[in-house]
């Protein structure tokens, strides 16, 4: 039986396995020192991070931190001296990690080359 406001069959079935996957969604909860909270989303709040992505970032590199055993301040501490640029490329692979193939984030590097060959291409 079809419904009126919708051209998909009425099937309870589906509606319900969403509704318990969801139901489920938040049950997991992962916690950490609020001092190390604090000093990861600190670190990328003023690295120009948005107060949003300095959270999501902090607490994916937390996370990061825990499966391989390695202390927060550490890490903070190693990537204290890369560039902005380092810094994106370091965030953007330990992000792809938890993210879909299909929906992998990227960075571009060029590379100039000086050849021979190349004074006669123009661009």
């Amino acid at each position: 039986m079809l419904d009126k406001n919708s051209n998909l069959p009425s099937d309870n079935k589906n509606t319900d396995e969403v509704r318990n996957f969801f139901d489920k969604f938040f049950l997991h909860q992962i916690t950490f020192p609020t001092n190390q909270i604090d000093a990861v989303v600190g670190f990328f709040s003023k690295r120009g991070f948005d107060d949003s992505a300095a959270r999501s970032t902090a607490i994916v590199l937390l996370n990061q931190a825990r499966l391989e055993n390695v202390n927060p301040f550490k890490l903070l501490d190693t990537i204290k001296g890369l560039t902005d640029a380092q810094l994106s490329q370091v965030v953007t692979e330990v992000l792809n990690v938890y993210r879909d193939r299909s929906s992998a984030l990227g960075f571009k590097l060029t590379t100039v080359e000086e050849t021979t060959e190349s004074r006669n291409i123009r661009q």
